[in-house]
């Protein structure tokens, strides 16, 4: 398989959207860094480059379901964005995941078909999404 440009995607691997937008990325062929955030924990500066290069704000970027969002105030209107970050330091699972790096650009790959914008060549189809909805028809052209 041809190496493309480095990719990495910040992973968890129980959720069913960062494990398609994974499979996503290597049947495009490529050989991704796998950063498993809930292990590694976030650093400010990661977090603050991240949310910068995806045009993203700390409340956007914020999982507000199956995460300790609702339970720490952070749903609240107007807390500061510094709030939000220090408890995503504090509780990496409050970061939306998953994000992709690529040449491309950084994006938040929720959906998963937002992945595609990224990569420089499609995978081969058919290709579904998490959810059965077809991506990549059978002659490999994008349908979303």
């Amino acid at each position: 398989m041809t190496r493309f440009l480095p990719v990495v995607i910040y992973h968890n691997p129980d959720c069913g959207t960062s494990r398609n937008v994974l499979a996503i990325i290597e049947a495009a062929g490529y050989r991704p860094e796998v950063v498993e955030y809930l292990s590694t924990g976030w650093t400010r500066p990661q977090l603050l480059a991240l949310f910068a290069a995806a045009g993203l704000t700390p409340r956007e970027a914020l999982r507000e379901t199956k995460s300790p969002a609702q339970a720490l105030g952070l749903l609240e209107p107007g807390i500061p964005d510094e709030t939000i970050i220090a408890a995503m330091l504090e509780h990496p699972v409050l970061v939306n995941r998953p994000i992709v790096c690529t040449r491309r650009g950084v994006r938040l790959c929720r959906p998963s078909e937002t992945v595609l914008d990224l990569l420089e060549r499609l995978p081969p189809g058919p290709l579904a999404k998490e959810d059965g909805a077809l991506l990549i028809d059978a002659e490999g052209r994008r349908v979303v």
